[in-house]
């Protein structure tokens, strides 16, 4: 979960370098490095810290060289120190190497190169990568060394090479870990994410799982494994490089809250028809046969995304009446799910590159499960291993914690939910026309709940000291409190849990009293007076209560010491909504206590190793 940059083309590369691993540093921040070639001779600085301060070491130097690779960590192997610190070099200094992933036979590829005199200077696993080549290359030649080092890794990486001997070539390769490559104006550009490439060019080409490539000035060269040539046209990505930009803004973070109202709109525009009262999803055969008989669903993601799959679950049941359960990636893998032609299988990725997504969605594959993702990446590998995709139209989402990733995977849920009940004849038409009002609704009540970033910031404030939340909701909102709770202690380090409002009398009780506050969301609907009741049982044992009721709720008002009112909607999307003030709150609760919001500590954008 590291920031890959590489370029190579008619201007010097360590501006174009250190500018992409700033756009990338969302995925890893705790060192930076780069290495540039110039003539045959590699020039390499690197630190532990951030990029800014390998941008401060460098500014004012010379670096004329225009081929060069950049880096920015997030450490899996060995301590974040300068010697750690990506690129990693061979025994001669003749091969710079960086990596997105992990290399699972590090150890015993290091003791047979060790053993052959080959000198080790870092804890990392990257480093035998450069051994490796520094082995082949005499006999296979650069292009030959890392197609034959790729095929003797094990694991899920991505990396960038160059070799003095070939001062003209950027060599990439990559394995279940994303890579993607550009070229404009006489350069051709590597890197890890879209970000890095927006301000060169928005043609993209995806590298295939086991595929290498040469880059030179201008142009690329695709291989398979075998070193047979790929041909693969380039993607347009749709986003901007303002995109990349706070826009004015103190976060990335805060300016995505924002931009949900519109992103929502995006993912629902085209795809509601008002006149017909239903959904339109031309993206997904949902009348495919082997789809509309499924007698279940599986929906299958890892963090923020799995509270989405939660709710989408949820509905698929109400709905689409077809049982339907959220499973955890990382645990689906390494199960024995029951999985078949009768089981379909909506995987959820905001990135489609998350390692755990990707491998349950190779075991449903291989027993012949139909897979649909839903996804905010066009090209990525995900959006390449389900049979059929619908693409969220979150625009580019660089804060770490995610936020209009989110929501628009709620919007595209309901819009598959509603569309399967319809297909299925589970969803009389009235029922079907309100649904899709309500959708056509969200993002003027996704508007007016950000008029709460005032009292949130206020709340914030005040419990900026707490050690421990408790956040509880009930049916549609027991996502929403999962996912609230993952927030704060995301963005600001304070202990936070969920758990469905049932469950409170279940244990976590005994937790409650006076400094231990507790987060509700009991909007208008069929569970409101449960959750009242929950409430009630808080404050009778003297625990604040911070609530998210509709407006104009008298009672809610009356039962909690502080009460944040939405918009009301239909209970089966208040979702949408009420997220919003629980993504303020913790935003703010992370600005009041000093934490940088847009990288928290230990985390990375996209997991894309175990």
């Amino acid at each position: 979960m590291c920031g890959l940059m590489g370029y190579a083309g008619p201007s010097p590369a360590a501006p174009i370098l250190l500018e992409g691993l700033a756009r990338l540093e969302y995925r890893g921040y705790d060192s930076a490095g780069l290495a540039v070639l110039e003539g045959d001779r590699l020039r390499v600085e690197k630190l532990a810290g951030r990029v800014s301060e390998l941008a401060a070491r460098v500014r004012g130097l010379a670096w004329p060289g225009r081929l060069g690779i950049a880096h920015t960590r997030w450490a899996t192997h060995g301590e974040v120190t300068e010697q750690n610190a990506h690129p990693h070099l061979d025994c001669h200094e003749r091969i710079a190497v960086i990596t997105n992933g992990i290399v699972e036979n590090w150890r015993e590829l290091r003791a047979e190169l060790e053993a052959g005199g080959h000198r080790f200077r870092s804890e990392t696993d990257t480093e035998v990568i450069a051994h490796l080549a520094e082995a082949l290359a005499p006999s296979l030649g650069v292009a030959g060394a890392v197609r034959e080092a790729a095929a003797r890794l094990r694991g899920a990486y991505a990396f960038l090479l160059v070799h003095a001997t070939a001062p003209d070539r950027l060599f990439v390769a990559r394995r279940s870990a994303p890579l993607v490559i550009g070229v404009a104006d006489g350069a051709a550009i590597a890197a890890s994410d879209v970000p890095a490439l927006l301000p060169h060019t928005r043609e993209i080409v995806y590298l295939g799982d086991g595929e290498s490539a040469e880059l030179w000035p201008g142009g690329i060269r695709l291989t398979d494994a075998a070193g047979r040539p790929v041909a693969r046209d380039p993607v347009h990505v749709p986003w901007s490089a303002a995109e990349a930009e706070k826009g004015g803004y103190a976060h990335f973070m805060l300016k995505e809250i924002h931009e949900q109202p519109r992103a929502v709109a995006d993912t629902l525009v085209g795809r509601l028809d008002l006149s017909a009262g239903r959904p339109r999803l031309e993206e997904l055969p949902l009348s495919e046969p082997r789809i509309s008989a499924a007698r279940r669903v599986l929906l299958v993601a890892c963090g923020t995304a799995w509270h989405a799959s939660l709710y989408g679950a949820a509905l698929l049941e109400e709905l689409a009446r077809v049982p339907a359960a959220a499973v955890l990636a990382s645990e689906l893998r390494y199960g024995h799910p029951v999985l078949g032609p009768d089981t379909a299988v909506v995987a959820v990725s905001q990135s489609g590159e998350t390692a755990d997504t990707l491998a349950a969605v190779r075991l449903a594959r291989e027993a012949g499960s139909p897979v649909l993702a839903v996804c905010n990446v066009m090209g990525s590998q995900l959006t390449r291993d389900a049979d059929a995709t619908l693409y969220t139209r979150a625009g580019l989402e660089v804060g770490v914690a995610s936020t209009k990733a989110y929501t628009t995977q709620l919007a595209a849920l309901a819009l598959i939910a509603v569309e399967w009940g319809v297909r299925r004849g589970t969803l009389p038409p009235a029922e079907a026309a309100a649904a899709v009002e309500g959708l056509a609704a969200a993002p003027g009540a996704l508007a007016e709940a950000l008029r709460l970033d005032g009292p949130a910031a206020d709340l914030a404030r005040q419990y900026r000291f707490a050690y421990n939340f408790l956040y509880l909701g009930r049916r549609h909102n027991w996502p929403t409190a999962a996912e609230g709770a993952l927030k704060l202690k995301e963005i600001s380090y304070i202990h936070a849990e969920a758990y469905p409002g049932g469950e409170m009398k279940h244990g976590p009780i005994a937790m409650i009293e006076p400094t231990f506050p507790t987060v509700a969301v009991a909007v208008e609907g069929s569970v409101r007076e449960k959750m009242l009741s929950n409430v009630s049982e808080i404050r009778a044992r003297k625990g604040p209560v911070i609530l998210l009721a509709t407006r104009g709720d008298r009672d809610a008002a009356a039962a909690a010491d502080h009460v944040l009112e939405l918009p009301r909607v239909p209970e089966r999307f208040s979702p949408l909504s009420a997220v919003v003030p629980l993504q303020l709150f913790a935003y703010h609760v992370a600005v009041e206590r000093a934490c940088d919001p847009d990288r928290p500590r230990n985390l990375a954008k996209s997991v894309t190793v175990e």
